[in-house]
């Protein structure tokens, strides 16, 4: 999938469940977030990573984000974690997964803020979470989500409940 495809997955979502026919009017924020200027109680975010393609919505503000997981450089945690994040990373392995699964819910805050990575990666808290799980940070609420090569996160202001799981497919 491409990035084309995460917009057609979004025309799909809220065709079937905001009851639009057409997808609104995009136009981009200062941060380069996309919104639907027409729409302003309508919030939407994609994501796109080596196939894979990810969106949602909804109409409090979200983020999302989706990674293939694949090594990366020595060094990069320590780079992109804060102190207690590295130790958790740490705690299982070190393994990529785990990397990747922090770092999916570090892009999903900052694309819910609209804020963009505008700060160093380790500065920017996120909860410890395992794939399948929610929590809260900062009045945000977070999902974890994991398949055999991917990892995904969102990330919102909203108060409904949060998706237990995602689908991918090809």
């Amino acid at each position: 999938m491409e990035e084309g495809d995460a917009w057609a997955l979004l025309a799909r979502l809220i065709r079937e469940n905001f009851g639009r026919t057409e997808l609104p009017r995009v136009a981009r924020m200062e941060s380069g977030k996309p919104w639907f200027p027409d729409v302003p109680g309508l919030h939407f975010n994609l994501s796109h990573s080596g196939g894979l393609a990810l969106c949602g919505a909804d109409e409090a503000p979200l983020g999302v984000d989706v990674e293939r997981v694949r090594p990366r450089r020595a060094g990069l945690a320590r780079y992109v974690l804060s102190e207690k994040e590295f130790v958790w990373f740490q705690d299982r392995g070190g393994d990529w997964g785990s990397l990747y699964t922090l770092w999916t819910l570090k892009e999903a805050k900052v694309k819910c803020l609209g804020t963009g990575l505008r700060q160093a990666p380790r500065t920017i808290g996120v909860p410890l979470l395992e794939p399948g799980q929610t929590g809260e940070q900062d009045g945000l609420r977070f999902g974890a989500y994991a398949g055999p090569d991917w990892r995904a996160a969102v990330c919102t202001a909203g108060k409904e409940p949060l998706p237990r799981q995602v689908w991918a497919g090809k």
